[in-house]
């Protein structure tokens, strides 16, 4: 399988409604309503003036699902932090590891063209996550432990999420 990730553009809006499923958004707190998905459409095409990046995965051309990273704070510190989403019709296929490779292959390259640059990415993905929980084990990263993780920034409400980090440096 060819896997590509392109920068998120306005087309890939109906992605992002495939993504808005109960299954899909089962560990983040359920679908979301059309117009708080219209305002994360528009957070993703902003990432790029903020230091970070929505892709779109395509899996031999086909929209696959969405992997990220960009810049927040975390515990006093700024960091990356990332998350994707896989469609069910490609689970299991190896997908999110090869998407992850690229991610991190791109934002090395990001973070090594700027000294100032975050050196630290994190994954918050829920404690019951398994699959995400095993990807994040599978790149390398180590997992710090749980920790209350407040999705969406800004919402009021904690997952119980795992903190898992890698250093990009």
């Amino acid at each position: 399988m060819d896997v590509r990730l392109v920068p998120w553009s306005e087309s890939h809006f109906s992605l992002l409604e495939r993504i808005n499923t109960p299954l899909m958004r089962r560990h983040v707190g359920g679908p979301e309503s059309a117009e708080q998905l219209l305002d994360r459409h528009r957070r993703y095409l902003g990432l790029p003036s903020l230091g970070g990046v929505m892709f779109a995965v395509l899996a031999d051309g086909a929209p696959a699902g969405s992997i990220a990273y960009h810049r927040r704070d975390w515990q006093g510190e700024e960091i990356y932090e990332t998350g994707w989403n896989v469609l069910p019709e490609f689970q299991g296929r190896g997908l999110a590891v090869a998407a992850g490779r690229l991610m991190l292959a791109a934002l090395r390259g990001a973070v090594a063209a700027d000294p100032a640059a975050p050196g630290t990415l994190h994954a918050f993905p829920a404690t019951g996550n398994a699959a995400s929980n095993a990807l994040c084990a599978r790149l390398g990263f180590t997992d710090a432990g749980p920790c209350a993780f407040e999705y969406p920034r800004g919402s009021g409400r904690f997952l119980h999420s795992n903190d898992w980090r890698l250093a990009l440096r």
